[in-house]
């Protein structure tokens, strides 16, 4: 069989340069697709790792404070609340919800910024209760480094200037810091922590209370503005949540620390408090790939069922708590 002619062969080449092309373009977008693909897995996985990471507080109250060492109270309190927005500030990325809009809290890397949001929810009450309970009897006056920084922390988070939010969290931080050391002046210039059980119910019952509030969220679904709570959503709900257990769980150590006569005479209180520890610091540690929001019977998750499981149990020792100090 002949060969086809020279002719036919320089017609039928011009044909499959279109294909060809197209081909090329397909490949392309291919490649490209892929690379975005892998490009958002890793940064997921960044994330992820890194937020990990983030949520250890890297501050030992044993270590710091070790049970043979003398200490004045009100000095491990107003310690921990320090570094817990110390952590905050200068740990990872820093103070997340007044990010750039493209970085911010309703972008992807949203995570971190609503734990934070739950972190000061709990500060500003953990620091109220201590300025107005725990440091003052009736009439006496406040201290005055805890009302600077309560002001401080009721600061707006979202705000970038006039005064950025980070600004006056860390003014917090330093009047926290005058505050312990106005207790080693002599005289002393702070008022300590007047350990009666009277005042310590208001700080449990604060506490109930913020933990009620995320059982309630982590059940909700509605939204504010009688909308669906979409799958997207449930994780802010989560996060903002574990912002709460974060700091009720090193507070709590704080507290049993602060209160160790107490707890020394009544061990049924030592025995709750570390029953309520124990769930709230696996709330506070719980971090999903992705938060799941699965049916009851489904075959995958509900994050924030598994969550509610330990801030139940939480809440329910701190309830007991409370009836026993108010006995």
């Amino acid at each position: 069989m002949s060969s086809p002619s020279p002719e036919v062969s320089a017609v039928a080449t011009p044909c499959t340069a279109p294909a060809q092309r197209h081909f090329s373009r397909r490949y392309q977008a291919a490649i490209v697709i892929v690379v975005v693909l892998v490009g958002w897995g890793a940064i997921i996985l960044a994330l992820h790792f890194g937020q990990k990471h983030h949520d250890r507080l890297g501050f030992d109250i044993g270590r710091a404070f070790p049970p043979g060492k003398p200490f004045v109270p009100g000095e491990i309190y107003a310690t921990t609340m320090a570094e817990i927005m110390d952590h905050e500030l200068n740990s990872g990325f820093g103070w997340r919800p007044n990010d750039f809009f493209l970085w911010g809290p309703k972008v992807m890397a949203d995570n971190n910024a609503n734990r934070q949001i739950g972190i000061l929810i709990a500060l500003r009450e953990t620091c109220r209760v201590f300025k107005d309970h725990l440091t003052k009897i009736s009439s006496n006056e406040y201290d005055q480094n805890l009302v600077l920084a309560d002001s401080d922390f009721r600061n707006d988070p979202y705000r970038w200037m006039l005064p950025a939010a980070e600004t006056k969290y860390r003014d917090g931080v330093k009047h926290l810091r005058a505050y312990v050391a106005g207790l080693h002046t002599n005289p002393p210039t702070s008022r300590e922590l007047n350990q009666r059980n009277i005042e310590l119910v208001r700080l449990m019952q604060a506490w109930s209370d913020l933990l009620g509030d995320a059982h309630a969220n982590l059940y909700r679904t509605r939204t504010d503005s009688g909308g669906p709570v979409r799958a997207w959503m449930v994780d802010d709900y989560f996060y903002k949540a574990q912002g709460y257990t974060d700091v009720i769980y090193y507070m709590m150590q704080a507290v049993k620390r602060e209160y160790y006569i107490p707890l020394r005479t009544k061990p049924v209180l030592a025995t709750l408090f570390d029953e309520a520890i124990d769930p709230l610091g696996k709330a506070a540690m719980l971090k999903p790939l992705i938060v799941l929001d699965g049916a009851p019977d489904g075959i995958f998750a509900n994050h924030r069922r598994n969550l509610d499981a330990y801030i139940s149990e939480a809440r329910q020792k701190i309830y007991s708590i409370r009836e026993e100090l108010a006995q």
